[in-house]
């Protein structure tokens, strides 16, 4: 089968790609496989090449200070200030005894000699010589007269000879210790198992010693150069030489502080190149083999492309049209289509921002909104998150109604909301929204500025809109202002200290604008942010649903939060009157009487009074909890159904509304949660089943009585993307709403 163009502009790059990829990839791990084995061998010598000079510095050292310490004695002033015949055995046998204990200290194979310049004898090798006058001077002209130190070394046919010239702090010099180290004690130290080329040099560059292994390896010239790059800093360090003769060979060399000698090995690359010799061979078959597989896949790639364009081809060619001959033209068209079709949508999205935009805000006085999607929104909505920023939450409420009547509510809470977005710049708010049907609700911007500064600027803001409203609606307002806060993920906290705050306005009239920070003092301060509400929602809709397990599953945790954030007694108090007062406000919402009966008039009392948790546990459970639930089983069967069959007709009339379980429990005075179990128990469905169930079948009803489109019958049912509504059609019904619509049409 010929192949297209597409094809090969497909198969060929992704053949070349693959390929210079793979081998890229081999050769960066031959690369770095290389260094590290050269890195790890350098390092592995020059450790070695340091261990073998520090062994042989002791060893001299050793034989250095037994000399010296010898010749600070009493016992060597007198016997290099006396002469040593046959005849004076004692004397011989301190010398030859003393000269024995230093051999013991030092190495094995080392001749030591004591040789008196006051009285012209040597003692060497256990032998007693007496020295001619020529011997003494030559003894003077090599070892003393021209040398600067009392010890140096010399290099000899069998080994190296260490001089020390005695006493070792006099300038006149009286005896000469000779220690002749031979090749082979040298050998022995110097040696490694592994035979390493070993060198020797003296401060001059002279070599003193090679090892067998090292023997022609290295020039005199290349020797000198090491000393050279080995300096006087006694630094280990690596020397590449390049002399024709030595090529890919380095010298790790190690100067010895003590001497000034330098100890030198060799690295050698074709070593290295040896070893690697399977890394070698396994890389160019790991390249061959993949290089065999890109073809493959490149093929079957390029080929399934391919086909794919030829059959949408096939299929734009009906009505007798021909196909594209060029597929890439074919393509460019297809994503012109597609990038205005983009447009169109992002359009849409723009005009919906703004509801895009109070969702955001509704969400996060709901606390739904995790700490990662924040700065996201913050940033798509056209807010900066800055470290100096601080926030504030404003709650409305509505006084009165004026001369309207209370339907009108809604439309008054709208001009509100609408006063608010403009007497407040844009710049120190984010956008004002609708709580629920009694409330309206503004993030208000801070940044810099002391807290009092910015509480100066909420009153006169709060006062503007509190005097607007009642000049141009004849309405008076209240408003709720919450601490400050530095956190948005705080907002739904700031919400409920703005309620807290508009609780207040019982006591101190219409128009009044309360601080959360104020009030918070009448009721001992941070006892409500401690406050466990989400627990004792959970602990109510238990109750109410008359459930003994999920009441007992609530009840525990919320006693411990209470408990465990109470450490001052009072607050306690404050927390535990907090309760009950709620729990009596349950009891008149759900009818029944437990709490108000003759038996639990002094509750309060008999709580405050006892100073054992575990009793206050006891009595809320047996006496208040228990008889409630008792109850409410009695009453909540023949609510369920009256409550659900109210959800259910609210989605029945207002199915092309946005409708949310939040929005119906507000409404309705329940929690979201309460109604959810309710529905599902009494349904058998989920609360976004149902609705989700009863839009499709409108929609049903829509696509064969009515001339709509599907995007208008999707915006209808609010679905804001129709593709969201065509796969939740095709998922339910497995057909597309254009081939329902069709197919209902063809009977």
């Amino acid at each position: 089968m010929r192949k297209g163009r597409m094809f090969y502009k497909i198969f060929i790059p992704i053949l070349v790609l693959g390929v210079g990829l793979v081998i890229s990839f081999g050769s960066y791990i031959y690369l770095t496989t290389n260094r590290s084995v050269n890195e790890r061998v350098a390092v592995g010598k020059q450790s070695l090449i340091t261990q073998v000079k520090n062994t042989l510095e002791q060893k001299i050292e050793t034989i250095e200070y037994a000399f010296n310490t010898y010749s600070t004695t009493s016992s060597f002033s007198e016997v290099i200030k006396n002469p040593i015949t046959v005849s004076d055995f004692q004397a011989y046998r301190n010398v030859n005894s003393q000269l024995n204990y230093i051999a013991s200290l030092g190495v094995d194979g080392v001749a030591y000699s004591l040789i008196s310049l006051e009285q012209n004898w040597q003692i060497a090798n256990g032998r007693l010589t007496h020295l001619t006058e020529e011997d003494r001077e030559l003894l003077h002209q090599s070892y003393i007269d021209d040398q600067k130190r009392s010890l140096f070394w010399i290099k000899t046919e069998d080994g190296i000879r260490m001089v020390n010239t005695l006493p070792v702090f006099s300038q006149r010099k009286q005896a000469i210790a000779l220690s002749d180290i031979s090749l082979k004690a040298l050998q022995r130290i110097l040696q490694t198992e592994d035979n390493i080329p070993v060198f020797l040099l003296n401060r001059q560059g002279e070599l003193l010693y090679e090892s067998a292994s090292a023997q022609g390896l290295l020039t005199s010239g290349q020797l000198q150069e090491i000393t050279k790059a080995a300096g006087g800093s006694g630094e280990p360090g690596t020397l590449s030489l390049d002399s024709p003769g030595s090529k890919n060979v380095k010298a790790i060399y190690a100067k010895s502080s003590y001497n000034n000698w330098t100890y030198v090995t060799l690295l050698d690359q074709k070593e290295i190149a040896d070893a690697l010799k399977t890394t070698r061979f396994g890389l160019i078959m790991m390249i061959v083999l993949i290089t065999l597989l890109i073809v493959v896949v490149a093929y079957g790639i390029a080929l399934h492309f391919t086909k794919r364009i030829q059959k949408i081809q096939r299929k734009l060619s009906v009505g007798g049209q021909p196909a594209p001959k060029d597929e890439i033209d074919w393509i460019i068209t297809s994503i012109d289509h597609i990038l205005s079709e983009k447009q169109s949508l992002e359009g849409l999205l723009e005009s919906e921002l703004p509801q895009l935009e109070t969702q955001f805000i509704l969400n996060l006085f709901r606390g739904r909104i995790l700490a990662e999607e924040l700065e996201h929104n913050m940033n798509r909505f056209g807010y900066s998150l800055t470290g100096h920023s601080c926030y504030a939450t404003m709650l409305i409420q509505l006084d009165n109604y004026g001369a309207r009547q209370a339907s009108d509510k809604d439309l008054l809470l709208v001009a509100v909301n609408k006063l608010v977005e403009e007497l407040l710049p844009a710049s120190r708010r984010m956008i004002p929204v609708l709580l629920n049907d009694r409330t309206q609700a503004t993030v208000l911007i801070f940044e810099g500025g002391s807290d009092q500064e910015n509480r100066k600027q909420v009153l006169e803001d709060a006062k503007r809109i509190i005097k607007t409203v009642r000049d141009l609606l004849k309405l008076s307002v209240s408003v709720g202002i919450s601490n400050f806060y530095t956190d948005l993920s705080g907002s739904k906290e700031a919400c409920e200290m703005s309620k807290e705050a508009l609780h207040h306005r019982l006591h101190l009239g219409k128009e009044s604008i309360i601080f959360y920070e104020d009030i918070s003092k009448v009721i001992s301060g941070p006892v409500l942010l401690h406050y466990p509400s989400e627990l004792e929602s959970q602990l109510f809709d238990a109750i109410r649903l008359g459930d003994e397990e999920q009441v007992s599953r609530s009840l525990y945790p919320l006693l411990g939060e209470m408990m465990k954030h109470s450490k001052n007694p009072l607050n306690f108090e404050v927390t535990l009157i907090r309760f009950v007062n709620n729990l009596i406000q349950l009891e008149q919402l759900i009818g029944v009487e437990v709490l108000l009966t003759q038996d639990n008039y002094a509750l309060y009392h008999r709580l405050l009074d006892i100073r054992n948790p575990e009793e206050i546990e006891r009595i809320l459970v047996k006496e208040v909890i228990q008889p409630m639930v008792a109850s409410m089983k009695e009453k909540t069967t023949r609510q369920f159904r009256g409550l659900a069959d109210q959800i259910a007709n609210i989605v029945r009339t207002e199915y092309d509304q946005e409708l949310s379980l939040e929005m119906i429990g507000e409404r309705l005075h329940y929690s979201p949660n309460y109604l959810s179990s309710i529905f599902k128990k009494e349904f058998g469905m989920t609360f976004s089943e149902y609705v989700m169930s009863y839009r499709l079948e409108m929609a049903k009803k829509w696509l064969v009585e009515s001339d709509m489109t599907i995007k208008e019958i999707g915006e209808r049912l609010q679905y804001h993307n129709p593709q969201n509504f065509i796969r939740s059609f095709r998922k339910k019904e497995h057909v597309t709403p254009g081939a329902y619509r069709a197919m209902k049409q063809e009977r």
